[in-house]
């Protein structure tokens, strides 16, 4: 195999893996010590924490809904979405207002980091940590100097069930 050939493989299997394989801008943030970063193409708006209306009988991430301008907006504790133990909120707590398979929801982080230029060749795949954990909704882990950020797949992020049904019970 030429290695151009090889190289269009390798292209061919990260797309069909859904793994990163362009650099490009993340919007960084913080939850904990730990950064993440989702690319900026999309996210629509960044707003301070408000209170939101829960609505029963959804999974615990699932914080309640916003009215943004007329539109309910399904909002997920990422805390609690990736099994970490919730705190105040402070005033640095935001609400990142993202595009997820079409439908826009909001994501509570600690705080907003900064836009992040990454890249191809800062971006490696996700390591692989065995079956039992399961990190499906990271595209990549990206590297800016001896910074880690843990590249998330919004469309991953949450399931297809996640995301209907956020989207009926604000409805």
């Amino acid at each position: 195999m030429t290695a151009a050939a090889f190289e269009t493989a390798t292209t061919e299997f990260d797309q069909q893996a859904g793994l990163m394989t362009d650099g490009g801008q993340f919007l960084t943030f913080k939850l904990g010590e730990e950064s993440y970063g989702v690319d900026i193409l999309r996210v629509k708006e960044i707003k301070g924490y408000t209170a939101v209306t829960r609505i029963p009988n959804t999974p615990a991430y699932i914080k309640g809904v916003l009215n943004l301008r007329g539109t309910i907006v399904p909002i997920v504790e990422l805390r609690t979405k990736f099994g970490m133990p919730t705190i105040e909120y402070t005033a640095f707590t935001v609400i990142i207002l993202v595009v997820v398979r079409d439908k826009i929801m909001g994501l509570v982080v600690d705080s907003v980091s900064d836009v992040l230029n990454l890249d191809k060749k800062d971006i490696q795949p996700p390591p692989r940590l065995g079956v039992k954990v399961d990190i499906q909704f990271i595209s990549g882990i990206g590297k800016s100097g001896e910074r880690l950020v843990a590249l998330l797949d919004m469309d991953r992020l949450l399931l297809e069930d996640d995301v209907q049904g956020a989207a009926t019970t604000a409805a």
